[in-house]
């Protein structure tokens, strides 16, 4: 299946010589939730200026369902929807009249069936007479997202979209992407929550220093890159890991009642059955296990922490 966005060789250098990105290819799949993550300064923003038509690039094409968005900016940017990171809306408008507004703006006909339905399942119906200058921040975000949906794109950006908004709030966001997604709408995300990548992504690019390091779907990026930990505690406690253990790389707790085995996904059934073997042979007896598995978060710090 054709990528619904296509981005080719792209590069941004500004005039006081600084590369922002650098040499970028990827495609981003119809229908998909992608997580774009990435510290700051790394280059998330800047390339979704970029697609989305308000930086201009320095090389390079990108594609929004096979329209350039050069050369064929409008059509591009009818399929586009962005929620950016700054709450830029008109602070004396109400709630209805901005994103009515935005919708026009597309050229797309009133509908205001459609704008009601964005802003009821937004959970915002009940402001829509309220002026955007007397709702909290997480209903200014809410309408944010309103304003991208109103001219029914196919793609939507969301550029930290819930930074400022509490956890239940960011919870009922979360449910209203995935329902978009549903809908057949692409979403990428860039978030520095990672919760939120690993809650929702299908994939996941990792951009730094202005290139794109890695891009995996999400299940497989754990696969290959997640690190598991067995803690063993045992019946008796040890004053240091036996010699006979040490192939295994064991590290002993403080007080010597629990043993603590890293590994790596891909070779857990060899290890662990070693292990325990090795174990039985010395005669070291344990009353219980535990297994824990790194999370995304620290596999992207893992994954920049190399590139610096």
């Amino acid at each position: 299946m054709q990528p619904i966005i296509s981005v080719s060789n792209l590069s941004k250098t500004y005039a006081s010589g600084f590369s922002a990105l650098k040499d970028i290819n990827l495609d981003i799949r119809r229908g998909e939730i992608f997580a774009l993550l990435g510290p700051n300064g790394a280059g998330k923003t800047t390339l979704i200026s970029v697609i989305c038509g308000i930086v201009n690039p320095t090389s390079g094409t990108v594609l929004a369902d096979g329209h350039d968005i050069v050369r064929d900016y409008r059509a591009a940017r009818t399929l586009i929807g962005l929620v950016p990171q700054e709450l830029t809306t008109d602070a004396f408008e109400t709630v209805w009249a901005t994103v009515s507004f935005s919708r026009g703006l597309f050229g797309k006909p009133a509908n205001p069936a459609h704008i009601e339905k964005i802003l009821k399942d937004l959970s915002l119906w009940d402001k829509k007479d309220s002026k955007i200058i007397t709702l909290s921040g997480g209903m200014k975000r809410r309408v944010m997202i309103a304003k991208a949906l109103s001219h029914e794109p196919q793609i939507l950006f969301l550029d930290e979209p819930t930074a400022g908004v509490d956890v239940e709030l960011r919870r009922d966001m979360w449910e209203v992407v995935r329902l978009l997604r549903e809908t057949g709408v692409t979403i990428i995300l860039t978030t520095h929550y990672i919760e939120e990548a690993e809650q929702m992504a299908d994939r996941v690019g990792v951009i730094s220093h202005g290139e794109i390091i890695l891009v995996e779907d999400k299940a497989e990026l754990m696969r290959k890159l997640g690190r598991k930990q067995l803690t063993l505690q045992l019946q008796q406690p040890l004053e240091q890991v036996p010699q006979a253990l040490s192939s295994h790389g064991l590290e002993l707790s403080e007080d010597g009642n629990e043993l603590v085995y890293t590994y790596d996904t891909q070779g857990e059934r060899t290890g662990i059955t070693a292990l325990l073997k090795d174990l039985n042979d010395a005669g070291i007896r344990f009353r219980d296990l535990q297994t824990k598995q790194s999370s995304l978060e620290e596999i992207f710090v893992n994954l920049v922490s190399e590139r610096r």
